[in-house]
């Protein structure tokens, strides 16, 4: 007999994708604002950054050493006269002319006359006794352009050094910087607000009375939304009940997105989607993925509202599947998801009941290739084999047996290293 309940029957729950593809829809990157650039990292840029000034501004040192006219060392080994020394942040007024030589240090502005720099190593800097430098020996012949780096070599005045787009890492800060910009133009990052659910759900501090457990859900949907590039904002735990979920989620003036957890499966407690229903609209709430089948996902008085399952790892999933997503949509980055690599896996995995397995792992590189590993400890609340994954090994729907040795792809995680 055919199953007509959707929660039990795959074939009536949404796919993966299509879910994904419905709650991004929602989103859009958020307005640009004028950001200091020690905050920027991570941050998309929304305007094209044209440098205003030549990088370096003056030709300079590459190299501690002279400064000399390449043309005077063709018959090295010579002897040069040292007319001046140049520190670093200092001028000189004398050229170097015919059979002379300036000390110059990293940086320093190459003087008139001089078209390259000899390390000091490549002379008798270090072989004399301290004192007055009248003379310097050379014994090779020196390049023309040697050790110099020319005004502009870098950034040019008038080009387009990050172009819109551009996803700042600690060089572009430092470019910035060079570029005289102590803010830039990037999206904003999204307020999220965060909610726990449930009569059972206590904050940690308190001892548990029985039947009571803490509210980890927050704290670690917390993390993953600032390791996304979000702003998490914590609105503690709402009891079973309309009225207080309402209050709890009328605390927070205009946020950019709503997660809750717990609410939304098909208890007779669950009133994350009875709000929704009544109060804002509901789109998508039952997903062919395991952990993570109960999914609540529509608007809230305009504001997006993504209900995460109650078990800590489902709503750890299915964070990374939807809600990571549209946090680095609404800060304008082009690739969404979890990077992905093929790794083999190593031990048989079983698929039971046609949706796509987000199977606990870990991923390393060996002389064979990449190969994953299943972390153990399946269950939906099994949180310390979740702590130690760096990666979803990812079963398809059409699978219900994989075989040791085969090829899956999988989703990594934050700060893998080891791949």
């Amino acid at each position: 007999m055919g199953n007509d309940r959707a929660w039990e029957n795959p074939e009536q729950m949404l796919g993966v994708d299509d879910a994904l593809a419905r709650i991004v829809a929602h989103f859009t990157p958020l307005p640009a604002v004028e950001t200091p650039i020690v905050d920027a990292l991570g941050m998309i840029v929304t305007q094209d950054v044209v440098a205003t000034v030549d990088v370096p501004p003056f030709r300079n040192s590459a190299m501690d050493g002279y400064a000399v006219r390449h043309a005077d060392t063709r018959a090295a080994p010579v002897s040069l006269r040292v007319v001046a020394t140049i520190a670093a942040g200092r001028l000189s007024r004398r050229t170097v002319g015919a059979g002379e030589a300036i000390r110059i240090m990293t940086g320093a502005p190459v003087p008139d006359g001089a078209d390259a720099v000899i390390r000091f190593e490549e002379t008798d800097e270090g072989s004399r006794a301290t004192g007055a430098r009248d003379r310097i020996s050379i014994s090779r012949p020196v390049k023309p352009a040697e050790n110099v780096r020319e005004a502009g070599e870098d950034v040019r005045s008038g080009q387009v050094v990050l172009p819109v787009g551009t996803r700042l890492g600690p060089t572009h800060i430092g470019l910035l910087a060079s570029l005289n910009r102590s803010t830039t133009a990037v999206h904003r990052r999204p307020r999220v607000a965060i909610l726990s659910t449930g009569d059972e759900v206590v904050e940690p501090g308190p001892e548990l009375l029985p039947g009571q457990i803490r509210n980890s859900n927050s704290y670690m949907l917390a993390a993953l939304v600032r390791q996304a590039g979000g702003e998490p904002v914590l609105l503690g735990v709402a009891r079973d009940t309309a009225d207080d979920l309402r209050a709890k989620l009328g605390a927070i003036d205009s946020p950019d997105m709503f997660i809750t957890s717990g609410g939304v499966s098909v208890g007779d407690y669950d009133v994350v989607k009875d709000v929704l229903q009544a109060d804002g609209h509901i789109d998508i709430w039952q997903v062919r993925m395991k952990p993570g089948k109960p999914l609540a996902f529509g608007t809230l008085a305009g504001t997006p509202l993504l209900g995460l399952p109650g078990n800590p790892v489902a709503a750890l999933v299915s964070f990374e599947q939807f809600g990571r997503p549209a946090i680095r949509r609404m800060l304008g980055y082009a690739n969404l998801s979890l990077p992905e690599v093929d790794a083999i896996v190593t031990e048989r995995l079983t698929n039971v009941g046609r949706r796509r397995h987000f199977v606990r792992g870990t991923v390393e590189r060996t002389t064979d290739g990449l190969i994953a590993r299943p972390n153990g400890g399946s269950g939906s609340a099994v949180l310390t084999a979740a702590s130690r994954a760096n990666c979803f090994i990812v079963v398809p729907e059409s699978c219900d047996v994989v075989e040791a040795g085969t090829t899956l792809r999988v989703q990594l995680l934050d700060d893998v290293t080891t791949v």
